[in-house]
């Protein structure tokens, strides 16, 4: 039995991981499991799974009576002491942004896998992280939908080259909306994704295809591939996740319906499958799966997450500072739609190049964009 230490247990991350854990009882126990504020959703859950170590960064009035044989963390940096307190075998990280940078290297100490489903962790500090790991012989397992097709992909590899990776992307609610409706669109627009169930940060950077950027940059870590080497494909139907292109001209895909709690399983029982009792996926009955060009003149997020990569240092760090505050001021709905990648494509010019070196470099990066987002979110104030 392999103990897990689940980092955002109430999202929905969190939540699908622990229906694999439901379908398999007997192969993981839960050992750490934390949230931001949601308290009265953790408690439940920690009544249900009994982890040794839990902990909230929102700190509670009160601890339950029945819930204090669990040992509790607080406040900042409490991501780093449940993990140093839970020295669990697996560390799954499903919190969201930057707040999970902290959490993968810490993990990486304290554990002997990383199941990643915090992608802002290699693209504030990928190559920190991904140094560490080397350093230690540590193993990142990723848990995106993408990132772990990728990898199931690569199992049939060999030592054969690949000439690229093919990440594909559902092209959110706006896919067939003209520029000027998907500037002005509201925030019940952008949170109604046609296939995926997501937390509203990410949905609304699926509909912008920040999402997709950030991934790209998080493959060019996680696979050591050149961004020339990495391309995205739009696919409405999500039952290719990605692809693996050989330099024979053969492709890899790995298929499925989309369910988050394929590729969390897949990370959590490598290298063998955990099932879960999920649909099944009949090609018959689907019939058909479609391409297109992803259209970077409507969605020029997706262009700007190539560039700040290219550009290295601390512009990838500048973007997802820049692109979290401008998401969390549209769903506030203090912005336009439109007015996240305006917000973004200002902070990158802004920017001024440096090199990340350390841990301190990123947040120092990250502090500026974000106040540099925070005067363009001024100018753009609706109303």
């Amino acid at each position: 039995m392999r103990t897990i230490a689940l980092l955002g247990a109430t999202g929905s991350i969190g939540r699908q991981t622990l229906d694999v854990v439901r379908s398999a009882p007997d192969q993981f126990h839960i050992t750490a499991m934390t949230a931001h504020a949601n308290a009265d959703a953790l408690f439940a859950l920690v009544r249900e799974f009994k982890p040794e170590v839990a902990g909230l960064y929102v700190e509670p009035d009160h601890i339950p009576e029945d819930l204090k044989s669990t040992e509790w963390f607080f406040g900042e940096g409490f991501l780093t002491r449940v993990l140093e307190a839970a020295k669990a075998d697996d560390v799954l990280s499903a919190v969201v942004g930057i707040a999970g940078l902290p959490a993968a290297l810490k993990a990486l100490e304290t554990s002997e896998r990383l199941l990643l489903a915090n992608k802002e962790s290699l693209v504030t500090g990928g190559h920190l992280v991904m140094e560490k790991a080397k350093r230690l012989g540590r193993q990142i397992l990723p848990v995106d939908s993408e990132h772990s097709a990728i990898f199931q992909c690569l199992q049939g590899a060999a030592d054969n080259p690949v000439q690229s990776l093919i990440l594909t992307a559902s092209g959110g609610p706006f896919r067939t909306w003209n520029k000027e409706r998907v500037f002005s669109a509201k925030v019940s627009d952008a949170l109604g994704h046609p296939t995926w169930k997501m937390g509203p940060k990410i949905t609304v950077d699926c509909a912008s295809m920040m999402n997709k950027g950030l991934e790209v940059i998080e493959a060019h870590h996680l696979f050591n591939m050149p961004l020339e080497k990495i391309d995205v494909a739009v696919h409405p139907e999500s039952i290719i996740h990605s692809m693996v292109e050989f330099e024979d001209g053969a492709v890899i895909a790995q298929l499925g319906l989309p369910d988050m709690r394929v590729p969390i399983g897949y990370a959590m029982g490598y290298p063998n499958r955990v099932p879960f009792g999920g649909e099944r996926l009949n090609l018959k009955k689907l019939g058909r799966l479609t391409f297109e060009e992803p259209d970077t003149g409507r969605f020029p997020c997706l262009k700007m997450a190539y560039e700040a990569q290219r550009m290295g240092g601390v512009m990838p760090v500048a973007l997802n500072g820049g692109n979290e505050a401008a998401v969390a001021a549209f769903l506030k709905e203090k912005i336009p739609f439109g007015g996240i990648a305006e917000i973004n494509a200002r902070v990158l010019e802004r920017t001024a190049m440096k090199p990340v070196s350390c841990v301190g470099d990123v947040y120092e990066a990250d502090r500026a964009a974000r106040e540099l987002a925070e005067r363009e979110i001024a100018r753009l104030l609706i109303g």
